[in-house]
């Protein structure tokens, strides 16, 4: 009997470890909502599970972000003409993220998906902040000393440090080559544990959920459907709005054109939620229906998979704004201006890490003093949030080529601007001469 039983949970276990991660937390989610309304306050005890589960995340934050900002830096060295294409492709990803996230706080401030929720934080979470002012809060960016700052998490610090150390070692050419490997490995070994670490998701996200829904009850879903509706809304203006508006005004292309011809990769973008999963179809939306050179587009898009977080900032904007009003804490205009900041410039090296929304939030709340125990709320509605802004993080990438690969006189216009058919005769044309 117990050889059977052992057998079925061997079976069972199997089984659950073979559902993908995002459906994983999802049931996590539901399960610890279900087990704090029956339980009710006595659902507290279930709360150091999910503690644990965002200490692992604290954990990763700071080397995480340190060696990837570095790679990702130190991987846009290439020939002159290369390097003034990765220049401005560098621009236009980190001024359209900081659009972006401005974007997200705005249309939270406007929907405010977090208000009349009352959560209350741990103790200490919830104090007064000293409002630093805005010269004290630019001085403070660079560290006087890095290696303090790592140890003690100053997230903007360690970030200007990262950037800076990265360029540096591009500037020394050969010579920083064992150094950026060493980063290299380190940010690898560094994904991994990010793995690792987010197989616990669902049983961290059970325990902090049943512990809301036991202390607040029903009260929080319509909170999270009104985070839902705002980021997707959110991400509907920056695509079709302000991504319209670049190409019209900047590149003097219409967008109707872009859009059809790369609709394809959209819909593999929002149902792979993976940036770099949508890359091979992203370069060949650029090269066979936008005419944009292959040598054009075989370097912005990877960079911008690598650099270009778009959809993400703006989700960030959004849900920090949403544990803020929930958790009752008002934010000044000096933790806005850091909220931007600290998206954009992390997302230099975020793209590409498993769990990499959930990372950058819990950066971006420890960044401002926002309770961690809101990520474990937003995490179970993440993969429907992941899918509209893998389609922001795909569309920004082949805007960004297209408008470059103008500027350089490398976009066919004729090619861009041809229905369908012709489209396809063009670039069967072009691969028979390549």
């Amino acid at each position: 009997m117990s050889q059977q039983s052992s057998s079925w949970l061997g079976k069972a276990w199997s089984s659950w470890c073979s559902v993908p991660l995002w459906l994983q937390i999802l049931v996590g989610m539901l399960l610890g909502m279900l087990t704090g309304i029956i339980l009710g306050e006595q659902a507290v005890v279930l709360k150091p599970v999910g503690t644990l589960f965002v200490n692992t995340i604290k954990m990763l934050i700071v080397p995480l972000v340190f060696c990837s900002l570095i790679v990702g830096v130190t991987s846009m060295q290439d020939t002159a003409k290369m390097g003034r294409i990765g220049f401005k492709s560098f621009v236009f990803y980190l001024g359209t993220t900081s659009i972006a996230i401005a974007l997200g706080l705005g249309v939270g401030e406007l929907l405010q998906p977090g208000a009349g929720l009352n959560m209350t934080p741990d103790a200490g979470a919830a104090a007064a902040k000293e409002v630093p002012s805005v010269m004290q809060t630019l001085i403070n960016i660079v560290p006087t000393n890095p290696v303090a700052a790592l140890a003690s998490g100053q997230i903007l610090q360690v970030i200007v440090f990262a950037v800076a150390l990265g360029i540096a070692l591009v500037l020394i050419g050969e010579r920083g080559q064992p150094a950026v490997k060493m980063f290299e490995s380190l940010a690898e070994a560094m994904y991994k544990l990010t793995d690792m670490v987010m197989k616990l998701a669902p049983y961290g996200v059970f325990g902090l959920m049943a512990w809301v829904a036991g202390a607040y009850g029903m009260d929080m879903l319509a909170p999270l459907i009104k985070v839902i509706i705002a980021v997707y809304l959110g991400c509907f203006l920056h695509v079709v709005g302000f991504y319209s508006l670049l190409l019209s005004l900047v590149a003097k292309l219409n967008p109707l054109q872009f859009f059809k011809g790369v609709r394809s990769a959209l819909a593999v973008a929002y149902t792979t939620s993976s940036s770099a999963g949508t890359l091979p179809v992203s370069m060949k939306c650029a090269n066979e229906s936008l005419g944009v050179n292959k040598k054009i587009s075989s370097f912005v898009l990877p960079l911008g998979t690598t650099i270009n977080m778009d959809g993400t900032a703006l989700y960030q904007g959004v849900t920090a704004l949403f544990v803020a009003q929930a958790f009752g804490i008002d934010l000044t205009w000096v933790d806005y201006v850091t909220i931007i900041l600290t998206a954009t410039l992390a997302s230099i090296g975020t793209a590409g890490v498993p769990g990499a929304g959930l990372v950058m939030l819990t950066l971006v709340l420890t960044t401002v003093g926002l309770p961690l125990e809101g990520v474990a709320i937003i995490a179970g509605i993440d993969r429907i949030l992941d899918m509209a802004r893998t389609v922001v993080n795909v569309s920004g990438d082949l805007v960004a080529t297209t408008i470059i690969a103008k500027s350089e006189d490398e976009l066919n216009v004729e090619h861009y601007n041809a229905d369908e058919e012709q489209s396809q005769l063009l670039a069967e044309k072009l691969n028979a001469e390549s």
